[in-house]
């Protein structure tokens, strides 16, 4: 009990005190970058590709059912997406809910890609459709918050994150993601809820590092040296993990109103080549965000 009121303490001093990272710091960290070799598509998915193909081509031969065949090009399609050839993903999609139209995943992805390309309309209208199909899928409501919060409908968002920190509480992206839109609100009643948050839920998991960063216990030259490639499992890449890394980064920096440097993590996340990280799909539309503000607070000066 003494450890955690101690640490209720601390956190809380650096939340109500002087917790953000100086620009001195900044620069710093931009001085000392952690450059990692992009992950290079990965050549199963790109031989499993060419099995689907040679069995669609075949597939009156085959006599592969209608569901059968919505099944592979749902496969083939999700392949495609996680090679970043969003594309041909989505043709697959589309093509895979023609064969059979309640395969919610493939709506999922699609509500992503539309997402991605700010087509926001389609993306509510996939995700809607994730839930009425599967009212339970795990990441159906995230996503819908996702939307909704680069959509700039706030208060949808805050109730969507919600309810998806709600399924999943010990999830830190969702802790992370839900202070993004209430900082949108309130940013100093967002801190403090973040605080709170990571006292409640936190575990050892990677990811609740990351909220420390945004509280200002880590400053993000530390962070890139020393807790970016901390404990590494064997399915994690440098590249994956350094994507995150600097994705949050470019969002604490752009929530800081430093946009030149968010701008540096944002390009440097895309660097990675990880297509199918969320963090990877949204740098740009973080670039497109922080040149937006950048152009504002230059206006407004």
């Amino acid at each position: 009990m003494k450890l955690r009121m101690g640490f209720v303490a601390i956190m809380l001093a650096s939340v109500i005190g002087c917790a953000q990272t100086t620009s001195t710091t900044t620069a710093t960290a931009l001085m000392n970058l952690a450059v990692v070799k992009p992950d290079e598509p990965d050549m199963r998915y790109q031989v499993e590709i060419a099995k689907i193909n040679e069995l669609l081509a075949n597939e009156a031969e085959l006599s592969i059912p209608t569901e059968g065949q919505a099944d592979l090009k749902y496969r083939r399609g999700s392949l495609y997406d996680a090679l970043g050839l969003y594309g041909l993903a989505r043709y697959d999609f589309h093509q895979a809910l023609e064969h059979n139209p309640r395969l919610a995943s493939a709506y999922n992805y699609l509500g992503i890609h539309y997402t991605a390309i700010q087509e926001y309309g389609y993306a509510y209208e996939m995700f809607d459709a994730v839930l009425e199909l599967d009212p339970e899928h795990p990441y159906g409501v995230l996503n819908r918050a996702l939307t909704s919060y680069y959509d700039d409908r706030i208060d949808w968002a805050i109730k969507d994150f919600n309810t998806a920190l709600e399924q999943s509480p010990n999830d830190a992206y969702r802790v992370i993601w839900l202070y993004f839109a209430e900082a949108e609100k309130d940013p100093a009643t967002a801190r403090l809820n973040l605080a709170k948050r990571r006292l409640d839920f936190a575990n050892q998991e990677w990811g609740w590092y990351l909220v420390d960063l945004i509280l200002g216990a880590i400053d993000d030259d530390r962070f890139i040296q020393e807790y970016a490639l901390r404990e590494l499992s064997d399915d994690e890449t440098p590249a994956e993990r350094m994507c995150e890394t600097y994705f949050y980064l470019g969002k604490l920096r752009q929530l800081d109103g430093d946009f030149a440097t968010a701008e540096v993590y944002f390009r440097m996340a895309l660097s990675t080549h990880v297509p199918f990280f969320l963090e990877y799909r949204y740098a740009n539309l973080e670039l497109h965000r922080t040149a937006l503000a950048r152009e504002a607070s230059a206006q407004s000066e």
